[in-house]
């Protein structure tokens, strides 16, 4: 028995044999072309297939996955578009050099810039950058990509999975993923969890021939992948793998229900979304509301900030879809290691810590107006409530609400239609935390953003894997911000949330609801699990 440990994109439990997938090699070597204008020539067909091939891309994805990753193709449609990326290229054809061999030294570069930024999400776009280099590279040498050769359902196991090869392969033939290299964050780790297959990745297996074939185990309950299992390991992860699913279907029997402890206590199960797309997991997940919209969204992968009427129709939208439900926006929080030239965000030693959030909205005010506006006109649609992030003083939330106040007097003044809007504030800092009596005052509630918390309090960077062992998130430190929190905004007549991973952290919802926590928004699969919980304490 060989037992390796991952990272798990999705709980769950896979059984059976291994797939050793490899991706088609072949030799790339610079070589001097005679003719530049053929080979640019034959690097814009190169592009022209590639985009065609995204465009079949997005079709299958749109029918297997849904609208929203399916999206995942048009981002990489528009990367392909890229004006900076494809004069790279040009400029090292131009030098005599071979398309396949430009294309890859400029994928890899890029890719490389991606893969060092200080942002988790961004990368893990650099897989992205490579998955559209490679296409390019494949259609230049006349390479196809392998396809899962097996008769049967198995697990894949490979290096890593590009977006592309994830969504071409044979969903009937796969049980669950796992790769050596990747991120939660990525977009193959997207479309695993849209498929339902529960997947490792970052996993620490070597990539063996012997390996193809063997009976194996995904738990991504315990993020372990078992090669080998004797009987009795087998039988125990098989009971352990038919309980889950016979769990899975009894869950579904709490739609409808309350989130109501045995003695009476109520708690809101919200959900977080990044855009219009997700509001339907929300609906199917029976959410009671959006505990946060993350606007940011609608800023990045573009040359421009979002017009105002771009971000009322996104609002308006899911206001709408929500019938009245409670939808929480959180305003811009994007930092200088997100990918937004237009916003003149300068490389930074600490982004984490430095000008981001709310520090560029009453930095740019513009920029904060406009979505102010769209908000607030959105909000005659449905239930609007408003959070700000970052806040660290009472000042901040003075200027924030002068700045609404005069954004409500023009629209009244236009004869713009309104509804009424909570405002709200994020508590991601122990400065925040420590005078949550005083900013309570000023606000309608707080909604804990414990994944900042936890690295703000503890001094440690979430992201940096040397020191995920000594991450506690369950610290005492941040057990005691929470609880103060709790207690002052109450004191307030404010209502508390919290909207970070330890909102689903099921081993902490009893101590939440004992602290007085109102409201718990988590990502949509985790709702009815929550309720589950809830209805048990």
């Amino acid at each position: 028995m060989v037992k390796c440990t991952g990272k798990s994109v999705l709980k769950g439990i896979a059984i059976g044999k291994i797939y050793v997938y490899r991706k088609k090699e072949f030799t790339l070597v610079r070589t001097q072309i005679a003719n530049v204008d053929d080979e640019i020539k034959r690097f814009e067909l190169a592009v022209e297939a590639a985009e065609k091939q995204l465009e079949t891309l997005y079709q299958e994805a749109l029918e297997t996955v849904g609208e929203k990753e399916a999206k995942i193709f048009e981002v990489h449609g528009m990367m392909l578009e890229d004006e900076g990326y494809l004069e790279d290229i040009k400029a090292m054809i131009r030098d005599k050099c071979n398309a396949e061999y430009a294309v890859k030294e400029v994928g890899d570069n890029y890719s490389q810039m991606f893969a060092a930024m200080d942002n988790e999400y961004m990368r893990a776009r650099s897989v992205d950058i490579l998955d559209i280099s490679n296409k390019v590279i494949n259609i230049l040498a006349g390479v196809g990509d392998d396809s899962i050769k097996s008769d049967e359902p198995v697990i894949l196991l490979a290096d890593d999975l590009t977006p592309s090869e994830t969504i071409s392969m044979d969903k009937d033939k796969v049980l669950a993923f796992v790769t050596v290299h990747g991120s939660a964050n990525s977009h193959t780790a997207i479309l695993a969890r849209s498929l339902n297959l529960p997947s490792l990745v970052n996993t620490d297996v070597a990539l063996l021939d012997e390996y193809q074939g063997k009976m194996a185990i995904v738990d991504g309950f315990s993020d372990e992948f078992v090669i080998n299992p004797p009987e009795d390991v087998l039988e125990d992860l098989t009971q352990k793998r038919d309980k889950w699913v016979e769990e899975a279907e009894k869950l579904k029997k709490l739609i409808g229900q309350d989130n109501v402890t045995t003695d009476g206590r109520r708690v809101n199960v919200y959900c977080n979304i990044g855009g219009v797309d997700d509001v339907e997991r929300v609906i199917q997940a029976d959410g009671g509301g959006i505990g946060l919209f993350r606007s940011e969204f609608l800023y990045l992968g573009r040359d421009t900030c979002p017009t105002e009427e771009e971000q009322f129709e996104s609002y308006k939208a899911v206001l709408e879809k929500m019938e009245g439900k409670k939808v929480i926006i959180r305003t811009l929080d994007i930092g200088a290691d997100k990918k937004a030239d237009y916003l003149g965000l300068e490389p930074e030693e600490n982004p984490a810590m430095g000008y981001r959030a709310i520090r560029i909205c009453l930095g740019q005010p513009d920029i904060f107006r406009t979505q102010l506006r769209a908000i607030y006109r959105a909000s005659a649609y449905g239930t609007a409530a408003i959070m700000f992030p970052m806040i660290i003083s009472v000042d901040e939330i003075k200027k924030i609400k002068a700045i609404v106040e005069e954004v409500k007097q023009e629209l009244r003044e236009e004869n713009i239609p309104m509804g009424e809007v909570e405002l709200g504030i994020m508590i991601e800092t122990p400065a925040a935390a420590i005078i949550s009596d005083q900013l309570a005052k000023e606000v309608e509630f707080f909604s804990i953003g414990t994944n900042d918390l936890t690295q703000y309090t503890l001094a440690i960077d979430r992201q940096n894997q040397k020191l995920e062992s000594i991450c506690d998130t369950h610290h005492t430190a941040i057990l005691r911000l929470i609880q103060m929190t709790v207690e002052n905004g109450h004191k307030e007549n404010a209502w508390v949330g919290i909207c970070g991973e330890l909102a689903s952290d099921t081993k902490l919802t009893k101590t939440f609801v004992d602290m007085g926590i109102d409201e718990l928004s988590v990502s949509p699969t985790y709702v009815l699990q929550l309720r589950k919980t809830i209805r048990e304490i």
